[in-house]
């Protein structure tokens, strides 16, 4: 089968090579899924918390070697990498906590003499779970850890350019004691996927990653009668109200866009300002980002390390040359430095107009689209203003302004207010919009994927 190689994207090194698995290939890893899962599906909610609580202590326990390779494969600073590795135990050990709770046995009444019956939350089968590079062991640890509390295999097809992170974790679950089969990696093609996304025994499929890719995704699905949970990205609008503290919307903001290398599904992606602190706010970010410096993502005093890949990096300078054509200027960096690796630096556009990247799509890497608003009612306006939906934030000293803004107003999944954030275990991650649909975490994921069983007794 065809081979290719996993790459360095800080050095241009080669990290491994690996062959494509034949369709027979994958189909037998989703028997064995489902040969596995027949067992476990045999098993209490109470029974299973255990074996993920040993997955988050065998995580633990290798964190360092996982940064490590996460860096490696997709630039992440090593900080970032253990901090991720960390959260992934916590939504293991969070699952395993709250999870027979909340998928037990539901007691409801039924009928005009009121007769007893109950709502039971059962497995399905074997859960596809596709899932993008950003976040090597995050994007498939929040599919895994709520489907096996809920009694499903899981089999991962991870983006290709992180294939070791996906191992790693397929490993790290196998000596944690997790039986064998139930949580497998495929290495394949899209044709390939697309025969997987068909194949009988799938009974879901979730996946993460780009709007087209979804929608491609998702009618492969629903012609073939699957569920699926689709996290398709956005273009996260951050207010910065007439009221808001400067410079706490100023130093958020930059943490908001610079994380994880700006690769990241909620990073604050455009910022609009009302016309009001428009110019305290743009001298300050602007001050602040071409402060930043690019460095080895291994360094620990380094703020910014490279892009994911070469794709990736082509794709930011495109986006940004297409920006300025379409009337954008910009006010810091946009200009890749001569160097080896796939280094890109922090950078503020403004004039950023309807029809062009920076305003419409979403820019995955450290690039700034700030956008004027006259004042918090147009600033709302542009906000919504957008095909995606899936978080944004306020800056206001006013909490219940903001709070009735977010609640009735922001027309996305998840809102911050004062603050910025990826992800919490106890709280619903999603979108709407072309952001897709779906929420894992909070609970909300573990019954994503489970058959809501109506049973009527007499």
């Amino acid at each position: 089968m065809t081979a290719f190689s996993t790459i360095n994207p800080a050095t241009e090194t080669k990290l491994a090579g690996y062959d494509l698995m034949s369709p027979d290939a994958a189909f037998d890893k989703i028997q064995k899924c489902h040969a596995a899962f027949l067992d476990w599906r045999q098993k209490s909610h109470t029974e299973r918390a255990p074996y993920l609580r040993d997955i988050a202590k065998v995580l633990r326990s290798k964190a360092d070697e996982y940064a490590n390779l996460m860096t490696e494969e997709t630039g992440k600073l090593l900080r970032d990498g253990k901090t991720e590795v960390e959260l992934c135990a916590q939504i293991f050990e969070y699952t395993a906590e709250h999870g027979p709770d909340m998928l037990a046995d539901e007691e409801r009444q039924h009928g005009a003499d009121g007769k007893q019956g109950f709502v039971a939350y059962c497995p399905i089968g074997v859960i596809y779970s596709i899932q993008p590079w950003n976040f090597p062991v995050y994007q498939p640890t929040r599919v895994l850890a709520s489907n096996l509390m809920a009694g499903n295999g899981v089999i991962l097809k991870h983006a290709s350019i992180c294939t070791g992170s996906g191992l790693m974790l397929r490993d790290i679950c196998l000596e944690a004691g997790l039986p064998e089969g139930l949580f497998d990696v495929l290495i394949i093609d899209h044709d390939t996927s697309d025969a997987v996304i068909e194949h009988k025994l799938i009974r879901g499929v979730t996946m993460t990653g780009s709007d087209g890719g979804g929608r491609h995704i998702g009618q492969v699905a629903a012609k073939n009668l699957k569920k699926t949970v689709l996290e398709l990205g956005s273009n996260d609008a951050y207010l910065v109200l007439e009221d808001a503290d400067i410079e706490l919307a100023v130093k958020t903001c930059v943490q908001g866009r610079l994380f994880n290398n700006g690769e990241t599904c909620v990073s604050a992606k455009r910022f609009v300002v009302t016309e009001a602190v428009y110019d305290d706010f743009i001298g300050a970010f602007v001050e602040q980002m071409r402060a930043i410096e690019l460095g080895d993502p291994k360094d620990e005093d380094t703020q910014l390390g490279p892009l994911s890949s070469e794709e990736q990096f082509d794709t930011i300078c495109e986006q940004v040359a297409e920006s300025v054509k379409g009337g954008a200027e910009i006010l810091c960096g946009g200009e890749a430095p001569d160097r080896t690796g796939q280094y890109y630096p922090a950078t503020v556009l403004v004039n950023c107009l309807p029809g062009t990247p920076a305003h419409d799509d979403e820019i995955f890497g450290p690039v700034a689209a700030v956008i004027k608003a006259k004042d918090d009612e147009d600033a709302m306006r542009i906000a919504n203003d957008s095909r995606y939906g899936l978080g944004g934030g306020i800056f206001t000293r006013d909490e219940e302004k903001a709070r009735k803004l977010a609640r009735d107003h922001f027309d996305t999944g998840m809102v911050r207010i004062n603050s910025f954030g990826a992800a919490d275990p106890n709280m619903p991650f999603g979108g709407v919009k072309d952001s897709g649909f779906g929420r894992e975490h909070g609970g909300f994921g573990m019954k994503e994927f489970v058959n809501v069983k109506a049973i009527y007794m007499p």
